[in-house]
């Protein structure tokens, strides 16, 4: 089997998590700073607490909703029958929508640290990092994943040699 096509789809993938990795960070670090400097007034908003409730209450959810999706995605990917490059295909579907979830989360993270001044937005935010951590793709995790055996574990394995 040719794992050219393999390797393509896994190169691109890394590429994209990693550049959604990145661009929410700034953003919190700097919301960060901002509410615990006290010396700087940005002129939170005052919404109300049932607001403030609801925002969070959204950033819980799509944490939990990226976490059953991304669960329900690979199982019917292990249920398939598929070619090795289709059930990488598969996987990077799952892992770039999860991943898209999780760049969403981090910025309503930030924003709502930022203007309603509520810590449980860093709570949510390191969450959230704990879910890129864990969910980052690699040749381990996508054999762990797709309880690969054999060749295609070998095929998937050999990612890490970098050509």
């Amino acid at each position: 089997m040719e794992n050219t096509v393999i390797r393509e789809i896994y190169r691109k993938l890394e590429r994209n998590v990693l550049i959604q990795i990145a661009i929410p960070l700034p953003f919190f670090a700097i919301s960060y700073l901002y509410t615990k400097n006290g010396t700087i007034d940005y002129g939170g908003f005052n919404l109300s607490s049932y607001w403030n409730s609801l925002i969070f209450g959204l950033v819980i959810a799509l944490l939990i909703f990226q976490f059953v999706h991304f669960t329900s995605a690979t199982k019917k990917i292990i249920k398939g029958v598929h070619e090795l490059d289709k059930k990488v295909a598969l996987y990077a579907e799952a892992v770039s929508f999860r991943f898209w979830i999780l760049f969403l989360t981090g910025f309503i993270s930030a924003a709502g640290l930022y203007f309603l001044n509520n810590p449980n937005f860093t709570i949510a935010f390191a969450v959230t990092l704990v879910f890129i951590s864990l969910g980052k793709p690699s040749p381990e995790r996508i054999a762990s994943a797709l309880k690969l055996k054999g060749e295609e574990k070998d095929l998937v394995m050999d990612l890490k040699r970098r050509i």
